[in-house]
């Protein structure tokens, strides 16, 4: 008897008041690595309505007066789509408050010798169920939200506004081979436009969102795991009587959504790591990505932990990879290295010859990861929306697969 099972990863839209955050911290790191490569950056913001607040330790050559953060974050602001003051937050209209000193020199002198900016432990993970060897779930709901913002700004669907959410849950076979897409849901912001005589979303709007956004999407990206039609689901809607091929789409489930960004919930850096890493399906070490320049191994060692899995699964050494790193503040080697494979290795290697591999074909220091992944550049601004993994970009280094005939070769196949 076959024993299938769901699982769900959600992501959120680059105008979703949390990414709104990491956007704009992200683009204050650009700004200070563009004049400074060797910036120290840990920014934080916090934004609501009507307000940005900017807070946290930098070093940098980069000017930094109040002015120049302001001016990034209102740019900022106004590149995701916050422009209309009547919604509650805006670009030309909303309070900019700046409060950054320098970094304690405490953690610069273990970092000034190569150590690492913090403690912690750094996890990064690859399977083999999508083309960029990311898990489905996550890799579906960061394209829906990518090409949600696609059809807002190109005003294809005209009542979207920047806030969204979506989240996809996939049905497996007891191996871990996807079966089909089993539910979708997809929550927008939208304008009045989009709401029925009742004041609510109407469900013409709803058929718009599956037509244009939901099925294309998923038709681009994996159509034989279409099993049945898309079927709206419908606020407060048993989903009993639907058939169990269908792929059940519940779009604004609470019945509306046209109060959203910043006004309608305030937005921290940070806050959303799972979305920004694998979607629960890898481990997270617990440690944010955006506003920390690549000394902070929160950052770079889990792009790096990121690289080594990927280049373990191109390579064939394993279909599924999950790798660890740890780091003492200060310190320049990794206290410890841990590879799981879930039984999916090669005949030809466990999981501790896939260590000695590692150690052989990877550089680990900070200093290390720095250079190999030529991280001192402004970057990283596109990775707070739509994902840090699974973007095949061309400044996401971590991304490449160019170890893996290496590595294949080293283990014999």
């Amino acid at each position: 008897m076959s024993h299938r099972y769901l699982f769900t990863s959600e992501s959120v839209s680059m105008g979703h008041p949390d990414k709104v955050a990491d956007q704009i911290s992200d683009a204050i790191l650009d700004h200070c690595l563009a004049a400074d490569p060797t910036s120290r950056v840990a920014c934080e913001t916090m934004v609501t309505t009507d307000l940005a607040i900017v807070s946290g330790e930098i070093t940098t050559k980069a000017e930094l007066t109040r002015a120049v953060v302001d001016g990034i974050v209102r740019k900022m602001i106004r590149e995701i789509g916050y422009t209309d003051p009547a919604i509650g937050f805006a670009a030309d209209t909303c309070q900019v408050c700046c409060n950054l000193h320098s970094q304690s020199p405490d953690i610069s002198m273990g970092v000034d010798v190569g150590g690492a900016g913090d403690q912690g432990m750094m996890f990064g993970f690859a399977c083999t169920e999508t083309r960029t060897l990311m898990p489905l779930p996550i890799y579906l709901a960061h394209r829906l939200v990518e090409n949600h913002a696609t059809l807002r700004e190109k005003k294809d669907i005209p009542f979207l506004r920047p806030d969204a959410k979506s989240q996809v849950t996939v049905e497996y076979d007891a191996d871990g081979t996807p079966v089909r897409i089993h539910t979708i849901v997809l929550s927008t912001q939208h304008d009045k436009t989009a709401m029925d005589a009742k004041g609510l979303f109407s469900n013409e709007a709803r058929k718009i969102i599956i037509d244009k956004l939901i099925l294309p999407t998923l038709k681009r990206e994996r159509a034989d795991l279409i099993k049945g039609d898309l079927v709206m689901v419908l606020p407060g809607q048993a989903p009993g009587n639907i058939p169990d091929s269908a792929v059940k789409c519940h779009i604004n489930p609470t019945g509306n959504f046209e109060t959203g960004g910043p006004h309608g919930d305030c937005g921290l850096t940070g806050r959303k790591i799972i979305v920004d890493s694998y979607g629960g399906r890898g481990r997270h070490g617990g440690g944010a990505f955006s506003g920390k320049d690549p000394t902070k191994v929160d950052r770079s060692a889990a792009y790096m932990a990121r690289y080594i899995a990927k280049n373990i699964v191109a390579a064939g050494l394993a279909r599924e990879c999950e790798v660890q790193l740890s780091y003492a503040i200060g310190y320049p080697d990794p206290l410890n290295i841990w590879v799981n494979t879930g039984g999916t290795h090669a005949k030809s290697v466990t999981d501790e010859q896939l260590i000695d591999l590692i150690r052989a074909h990877f550089k680990l220091t900070p200093r290390g990861i720095i250079e190999s992944l030529n991280l001192r550049r402004p970057i990283y601004k596109e990775t707070a929306r739509n994902g840090h993994f699974g973007r095949e970009l061309p400044n996401f280094t971590w991304e490449k697969a160019d170890k893996a005939e290496a590595l294949k070769k080293a283990a014999g196949l």
